[in-house]
């Protein structure tokens, strides 16, 4: 079934009349009535529609009830130092699809590549549109967000109101790990800060230290930037999710 994020919202007869940015993609799709599709408002509130009429001007959906979010109850913050080339496309469309509310470049001193000024909004963009399809394709309530980029010492100020998770090939043990998991809580803020691709300096590490942070194991392999983040948040992901069904 098609997901949309739309702003409209149903007027008292239940009808959505679509005629804005979301239209473009359902002309796309040339959608016909009867078809059943889903809409979100980006503010958690979901709707089972059935489409009643489709043409190039607008689309109008008949909103027959809501649906279960598909949002986790936490607040999951991607702090990802720089990755070179095209990685962070990769990296944000999967942390979208992984539950997380927002993805944040994070400069750090073993970046391979350094973000260029002139290029970085363009990017920026782009990574905010890669973050609107994969909240659309995995059936997320919400439009996570992508935001500049900003140094680590700024990251972690940003993050000081939440619990701060570093994943660090030198942490010892899966024991802080296992108690980050089994102590989720519902409503929670969470801060996962993931090295680029020269890893962490140990300097980097004592600052997040400082700061509160959890440092924590993901295991005994070494992973490359754009995976250590997405196992973080997937275990994440299954921890809250069993947690919420009761399991």
């Amino acid at each position: 079934m098609h997901h949309f994020f739309v702003p409209e919202k149903p007027d008292e007869e239940g009808l959505i009349t679509i005629t804005g940015e979301a239209l473009k993609h359902m002309n796309v799709l040339r959608l016909k009535a009867g078809e059943e599709v889903t809409v979100s408002d980006g503010e958690d509130r979901d709707y089972y529609c059935t489409v009643v009429s489709a043409d190039r001007g607008s689309v109008v959906l008949k909103a027959e009830s809501g649906r279960e979010s598909a949002e986790l109850p936490l607040e999951i913050t991607l702090y990802q130092g720089f990755p070179k080339a095209d990685k962070m496309e990769l990296i944000v469309q999967k942390a979208v699809e992984l539950g997380a509310a927002r993805v944040v470049p994070v400069i750090m001193d073993r970046c391979v590549a350094k973000p260029d000024e002139k290029r970085l909004k363009a990017r920026l963009e782009r990574w905010n549109q890669i973050a609107r399809s994969a909240a659309e394709q995995s059936g997320r309530s919400r439009v996570p967000s992508v935001e500049p980029a900003m140094p680590l010492k700024q990251a972690a100020e940003d993050a000081k109101d939440g619990l701060m998770i570093v994943p660090y090939e030198s942490a010892d043990g899966m024991r802080a790990a296992r108690e980050v998991l089994e102590d989720l809580q519902a409503g929670q803020k969470i801060g996962v800060f993931i090295g680029p691709e020269g890893g962490f300096e140990p300097a980097e590490i004592e600052l997040c230290r400082q700061a509160g942070a959890k440092i924590i194991s993901l295991g005994r392999r070494i992973l490359r930037t754009e995976t250590a983040g997405l196992v973080a948040l997937s275990a994440l992901m299954l921890a809250m999710e069993m947690k919420r069904d009761g399991d």
